[in-house]
């Protein structure tokens, strides 16, 4: 694969602290200078500076959602971006536990939902999820990227569950609204990229 000079490419490599992200996706997009390529650099530039989130909030949000996507290079990005932003092993750690926790959840939840039987709506679940009760980042912050994760794996009932227990936590709508919109980035983002 040719290396790719394209300047917006490039600006988005230097703006994440990035070495490559070359791709056949980039490459076509760098090829034809695609509008959307500039898109897409706005987009993750702005995601990181969101009026609701601090910069480490926004790294580590970042960090999750790419390891829900298992795509590598954006973890290792973030990963980084985070530690750059202050985060410690243990905040980065507790947003493994919020991927590895949701993505099973999710599974159960959604099935439950999907089926609407009273049996498995009445038995207990009998999964272990110790990590919710006490992250070392914020309980706030922690139900803020469960949200996240459950919007971008679909599980309507965690997405409920999660968006009320934040409310409750003390956070705003905006806040919500500003971590979802950069889940939603980091998917797309992801599909370039991975």
């Amino acid at each position: 694969m040719t290396t790719i000079q394209n300047e917006t490419y490039l600006s988005m490599l230097q703006e994440l602290g990035a070495e490559s992200l070359d791709s056949a996706a980039f490459q076509i997009l760098a090829n034809v200078d695609h509008r959307f390529m500039r898109d897409l650099k706005i987009n993750v530039q702005n995601s990181l500076k969101f009026e609701n989130l601090t910069a480490k909030e926004s790294a580590l949000l970042a960090f999750a959602c790419s390891l829900n996507e298992k795509n590598h290079k954006l973890v290792e990005i973030f990963k980084n971006k985070s530690i750059q932003e202050g985060s410690n092993e243990e905040e980065l750690a507790d947003m493994i536990a919020v991927v590895g926790l949701l993505r099973m959840n999710n599974v159960f939840y959604r099935f439950r939902h999907f089926v609407e039987k009273e049996y498995y709506n009445s038995t207990p679940a009998g999964l272990k999820m110790t990590a919710m009760g006490k992250p070392t980042t914020s309980k706030e912050f922690f139900e803020l990227a469960s949200l996240a994760i459950s919007a971008m794996n679909g599980c309507e009932t965690c997405v409920k569950s999660h968006e009320a227990s934040v409310l409750h936590q003390g956070c705003t709508e905006a806040r919500v609204y500003d971590a979802i919109r950069l889940s939603a980035i980091i998917r797309s983002f992801d599909a370039i990229v991975g």
